[in-house]
């Protein structure tokens, strides 16, 4: 499964990439092994909006029951949005398998090939990997992303015949894009 979700997360980086757009931070609950859904962030103001914004994305996975959350980010655009210091290779794209128990962060750095610039000056790149470093166990995750893997795995307690689906509902009128998978689909 690990590698099917690095797949999907490389796959929407390098269009996003390729169209000029960063892609937005993207959370991926599963329960029992199975995919929830893809949940990417929805449009941040720098500073707090986006650390709240980011961090926000643990609803679903707490709603779910989420045994297991993945997160993915780009290392210059998050810190960037949240006004915090670059840490760790930059341009980078930045995957956590969380469980209750603890974390493993793999980087995936790249360097960007230009592609075109628009008139506007918008630059469309490519991404051209580079060497991974090894997985961390543990490893430093920015406060965002940290408090988004701790809140993923904490019950949402809503007084709903339904607190998954409203959840889902909300963060939607919220701005947040939510794909689920067929088994979770409302």
């Amino acid at each position: 499964m690990w590698n099917g979700l690095v797949g999907v997360a490389k796959e929407t980086y390098t269009a996003s990439l390729g169209e000029g757009v960063v892609p937005r931070p993207l959370m991926m609950p599963l329960v029992r092994g199975e995919l929830v859904g893809l949940i990417w962030v929805r449009p941040l103001k720098v500073g707090q909006d986006a650390l709240a914004g980011i961090a926000e994305l643990a609803n679903i996975a707490a709603a779910a029951g989420a045994d297991e959350v993945v997160l993915a980010w780009e290392t210059h655009d998050v810190a960037t949005a949240c006004e915090l210091p670059i840490v760790g290779p930059a341009p980078c794209l930045n995957m956590v398998l969380a469980t209750r128990d603890g974390h493993v962060l793999h980087q995936f750095p790249y360097a960007e090939q230009l592609l075109s610039r628009s008139p506007e000056g918008w630059a469309s790149v490519a991404p051209d990997g580079r060497p991974a470093p090894a997985p961390q166990l543990g490893g430093e995750l920015v406060p965002p992303i940290q408090v988004a893997v701790n809140f993923s795995f904490t019950p949402i307690e809503l007084d709903h015949p339904d607190p998954f689906g409203v959840t889902v509902v909300l963060m939607e009128e919220d701005g947040y894009s939510v794909r689920l998978t067929e088994a979770f689909a409302r």
